[in-house]
């Protein structure tokens, strides 16, 4: 009938100048994306007063899935010294090599403007490694909230205080897993 002819003739681009895939697009067009959607936020809160005596150490503790982290922050240069199973302090970067799960980490102390001037000094354990990078951001912002009060209402309205609940479910009598039923058979 009436079907219109779509051939590309050698030497055209076929999807005119995109990438193909997901993976061929450039890192930098992620970044101005991202910028975008941060800029709605405002990037620190003016009115924070934290404390910053020489002494002063402020500790909470925070929780996602099965992950757990006892979190003290201090004044300092905005290290962060993390201690899981192998009982060694390690770096931010050391431990969670990720640079997606290291931001996530990193949010709280940026919202409040102070992430070269305090310590984060964190015990983990239990959960994997996504669960720890939420537990660990989870603490410092409860860690946060101890040092200033007056931070609540701006951290909870970006979410850092809200422990997130979701846990794998149990498994059920006569299903192989949570959810997931034994093949079903006719005959």
């Amino acid at each position: 009938m009436d079907l219109e002819v779509n051939i590309v003739r050698e030497g055209e681009d076929v999807l005119g100048g995109r990438p193909r895939y997901s993976e061929d697009e450039d890192p930098d067009a992620e970044e101005s994306e991202e910028t975008e959607t941060e800029e709605e936020l405002p990037q620190t809160i003016a009115d924070a007063s934290i404390d910053l005596a020489a002494g002063a150490r402020y500790r909470a503790t925070g929780k996602r899935k099965t992950a757990v982290a006892r979190v003290t922050l201090k004044p300092g240069t905005g290290e962060y010294h993390i201690t899981g199973v192998a009982k060694r302090a390690k770096s931010l970067e050391e431990f969670f090599p990720r640079h997606t799960l290291q931001r996530t980490i990193r949010q709280p102390l940026e919202t409040v403007g102070y992430e070269d001037r305090m310590d984060v000094i964190a015990t983990m354990h239990g959960g994997g490694v996504s669960a720890q990078a939420g537990a660990l951001r989870h603490g410092i912002s409860r860690a946060l909230l101890e040092a200033d009060p007056n931070l609540r209402s701006e951290l909870k309205r970006r979410g850092f205080l809200t422990r997130d609940a979701r846990v794998k479910e149990r498994k059920k009598a006569g299903l192989k897993k949570a959810r997931k039923r034994p093949q079903f058979s006719k005959r």
